[in-house]
């Protein structure tokens, strides 16, 4: 990978800083991407395999059948959200695996990456869905529903939202840097 630095103007304006631009072919900027993308979704399926192994454990404890229809309901919604997500989280790697050698990793890259934004959509449903679960069986329906609601727009914020503003928003400082 070629490495190459500019001057441009500090943050504060004094002096002038190098400032790092990589310039890197087809091949090498698949390759980063792969294993950014692999780093990111490892720490997904961490997540999603611990909390749906907690949810297929709570079927066979002696309080559930104590649930009503509601919750019951509630909680086949969130174990088969759960298991959609992580197929989708894992179906990168099996992706990855079944394509190795076809000269494919540009687009391989793509449809991996459009596979994790959809397991972290599944995720985002599965993690709101087994708060509502618990917060009902803890607190009064109408104050489970304000949580998880909050919780859940949480969410959407920092995991949707504060990324599509920083990829709007970043070029346009960066210009602004420029012309500085």
């Amino acid at each position: 990978m070629a490495l190459g630095t500019d001057m441009a103007p500090d943050r504060d304006g004094g002096g002038r800083v190098a400032r790092e631009e990589y310039r890197e072919t087809e091949k090498e900027r698949a390759d980063r991407r792969w294993t950014e993308l692999l780093q990111e979704v490892r720490v997904a399926q961490m997540g999603i395999q611990i909390l749906l192994g907690f949810l297929l454990s709570v079927a066979f404890t002696e309080r559930f059948t104590d649930i009503g229809t509601v919750d019951r309901n509630i909680y086949v919604v969130t174990v088969v959200l759960g298991s959609a997500a992580t197929g989708t989280l894992i179906a990168p790697v099996a992706l990855h695996r079944f394509v190795t050698g076809h000269r494919m990793k540009p687009q391989t890259v793509e449809w991996a990456s459009r596979l994790t934004v959809t397991g972290l959509i599944l995720l985002l449903c599965t993690v709101t869905c087994a708060l509502l679960l618990i917060l009902r069986v803890v607190l009064d329906n109408g104050m489970a529903w304000w949580i998880v609601g909050a919780l859940f727009m949480w969410f959407v914020g920092a995991w949707f939202l504060l990324p599509a503003w920083a990829r709007r928003v970043g070029p346009r400082q960066e210009e602004q840097r420029g012309r500085a």
